[in-house]
C-alpha cells in the first residue's frame, strides 16, 4: 500500500509540476525587415530623410527579392524623390517593378520619375515598341505626363479592353476615371 501511494504520489507530481519546455528565441529575418521599413516610416514623418534611407536599406537586405521588398524599394524611391534625388528613385522605382508589378502606385511613381528627369520623349520611343501590357501601363501614363491627355487615356483604355483580367486593370480604371472627370 504505501508502494503504490509513493507511486501515486510520484505520477501525480509529474503530471502537476507545471513543466514547460524552455522559450526557443529565433531570429525572423523577414519580421525584422517590417520592423526597419516601420522605423523607416517614423522618420520620414519626423523629416529625418537621411535615417529613414538606412532603415529602408536594411529592410531590403534583411528580405531581398519578394513582394514585401518592392513595397520597401518603393518607399525608399518616395524617400529620394522627395529629397531630390529622382534618378537614385528612378532605380528603386524600377526594381520594385521587376519585384512586383501589380502596384499601380509604382508605376505612377516612375511616370512622375521619368518627368522630372526629362526622359519621357525617350522613354515613350522605347516603351512604343515593346508589346508587353506592363510596358503599355508606363507608356500611357507617360503620354499624359506629357501632356497628351487623350493619346494616354487611349492606350490605357485599349489595355483595360485586351486585358481585363490583369489585378492591375481595376486600378488603371479607377485612374482613368480620374482623370476623365478632370477634362
Amino acid at each position: 500500500m504505501k508502494k503504490l501511494f509513493c507511486f501515486l504520489l510520484l505520477l501525480t507530481l509529474i503530471f502537476c509540476s507545471g513543466y514547460k519546455k524552455p522559450y526557443k528565441y529565433s531570429i525572423d529575418a523577414e519580421k525584422n525587415a517590417f520592423y526597419h521599413n516601420n522605423l523607416g516610416l517614423n522618420y520620414l514623418k519626423d523629416r529625418i530623410y537621411y535615417a529613414a534611407i538606412q532603415e529602408f536599406k536594411i529592410a531590403i537586405q534583411l528580405s531581398p527579392n519578394t513582394q514585401a521588398t518592392a513595397i520597401f524599394k518603393n518607399n525608399l524611391g518616395e524617400t529620394y524623390d522627395f529629397i531630390g534625388y529622382p534618378d537614385m528613385a528612378r532605380v528603386c522605382f524600377e526594381d520594385a517593378i521587376k519585384l512586383y508589378g501589380l502596384n499601380f502606385k509604382y508605376y505612377l511613381n516612375l511616370a512622375d520619375c521619368y518627368k522630372k528627369l526629362g526622359i519621357i520623349n525617350t522613354k515613350i520611343k522605347e516603351l512604343s515598341l515593346s508589346s508587353n501590357p506592363y510596358d503599355k501601363i508606363i507608356l500611357g501614363l507617360l503620354y499624359i505626363k506629357s501632356g497628351e491627355v487623350r493619346k494616354g487615356v487611349i492606350i490605357l483604355d485599349e489595355l483595360c479592353m485586351s486585358e481585363p483580367d490583369l489585378v492591375i486593370t481595376s486600378a488603371v480604371k479607377q485612374y482613368l476615371k480620374e482623370i476623365t472627370e478632370k477634362l
